[in-house]
């Protein structure tokens, strides 16, 4: 650690609980209070009782109105004139485009060229004016930055600034309130203003309150720095809600003083998590929003017999990648199966092996023949079968069937 970071270290932490409670009256009847429920059907399979958060409620269907309109709400008169901007192509934008049109304050968000449309168009048409530019959000940044200057507008950061943090801090609040038996809070940390806040304000009510945070393995830039570790930040992960290369420099503070540990999640715990949700808790979450519940599936021992609050701090999934991840996790648990079976290219060889899916009580969606791009000799051929089975026992008894009449066959697995 350097001089300069022993020095931050040992300042006091610019948010308290009372700019938190501050926050809190100021941003009450414009933002959803969301419910604390407990999951029981979570909590019999994980050895912990789980109280979760739907912050996916919100309208923006994401946390982040709430540190928005606080920063927006403290805004002096000539600066809400002028308006505020912002880099982001993600939950953040969508908060402060509602709020500041709900407001009356203009509001321009800078985006990568590369940004999907159909955010685009969401953040329009919450009002806001989006200017696109460059390949990276790093590009969109410097650009933000810059017409912060040239127009005089307010830049509103996503995580590193007080208001901000203070506003993500009603989030416990509301959860300690709610479920005063929670002692663990298990917190995604992206740039870290969730985490900062909801630390700040758990650590008030409860001193003793276990503070864990959450970041996905392919992107561990908090964790890099709490742990002194250079893990590398890059990647396509499910979680780009909290795919920050860099943590804030304020919020790394509040992590390092607040959090009693940083642990990482995969991707298949994430796809894992938000496939759970949608189906024990019928609600849809993102893949950051679903980062808490992925870490108590990977590192159980760290919750068993606790009482832990998730927070499920944003529902903006693409529909598309959330039917790849529910189809995906069908084929982890045995439930959807792809079949390569060796054939002998003569008639009755389809007929003999639907006989025996059909024994087994198995139901086949689709077939694919291989006829030239195999390596088998030419009179053999390679045939894909596609089939829905109860569970992976099923689909077991179903391969040694199989087997047990002669066939060549071998399952196509998932990532």
């Amino acid at each position: 650690m350097n001089t300069l970071s022993k020095i931050e270290s040992a300042l006091p932490l610019p948010v308290t609980v009372d700019d938190i409670l501050a926050a809190r009256a100021r941003i009450s009847g414009a933002i959803v209070r969301t419910p604390t429920l407990t999951s029981k059907t979570l909590s019999h399979m994980l050895g912990a009782k789980v109280y979760l958060k739907f912050e996916n409620l919100q309208f923006t269907a994401a946390y982040k109105e709430r540190g928005a309109l606080n920063r927006l709400l403290l805004l002096d008169d000539a600066a809400r004139d002028k308006g505020v901007i912002a880099a982001s192509a993600g939950n953040h934008a969508q908060g402060l485009a509602y709020h500041g049109a709900r407001l009356g304050l203009p509001v321009t968000i800078v985006m990568p060229r590369t940004t999907p449309t159909v955010k685009v168009m969401q953040t329009e048409g919450h009002g806001a004016t989006v200017v696109l530019h460059g390949e990276t959000f790093d590009d969109a940044y410097a650009h933000a930055r810059a017409l912060e200057v040239e127009r005089g507008l307010t830049f509103v950061h996503p995580f590193d600034e007080p208001d901000i943090i203070a506003g993500q801090g009603t989030v416990a609040l509301e959860m300690l309130e709610d479920a005063p038996d929670i002692d663990t809070l298990a917190i995604p940390i992206g740039g870290g203003g969730l985490f900062s806040g909801m630390g700040t304000a758990a650590r008030a009510m409860k001193p003793d309150m276990r503070l864990i945070g959450i970041q996905a393995e392919l992107y561990p830039s908090m964790y890099d720095y709490i742990k002194d570790a250079d893990l590398p930040c890059s990647g396509d992960t499910l979680a780009e809600g909290i795919a920050v290369k860099e943590p804030g420099q304020l919020t790394r503070r509040f992590v390092e003083r607040l959090a009693n540990d940083v642990v990482l999640v995969s991707e298949r715990s994430l796809e894992q998590a938000v496939s759970l949700l949608l189906q024990i808790e019928k609600t849809v979450v993102e893949g950051a929003g679903a980062a808490g519940l992925a870490a108590m599936l990977s590192h159980r021992e760290m919750f068993a017999g606790r009482t832990v609050g998730l927070v499920l701090c944003g529902g903006n999934i693409d529909t598309r990648l959330l039917a790849n991840v529910l189809l995906r996790d069908l084929a982890r648990s045995g439930r959807l199966a792809r079949l390569r079976i060796r054939l002998q290219d003569r008639p009755g060889a389809l007929y003999h092996v639907a006989r025996i899916f059909d024994e087994q009580q198995v139901n086949i969606l689709e077939l694919a023949h291989q006829r030239i791009f195999t390596n088998l000799p030419v009179k053999g051929l390679s045939l894909d079968v596609e089939c829905e089975t109860r569970d992976g026992e099923h689909l077991d008894r179903l391969i040694v069937a199989l087997r047990e009449a002669s066939y060549d066959v071998s399952p196509i697995e998932v990532a």
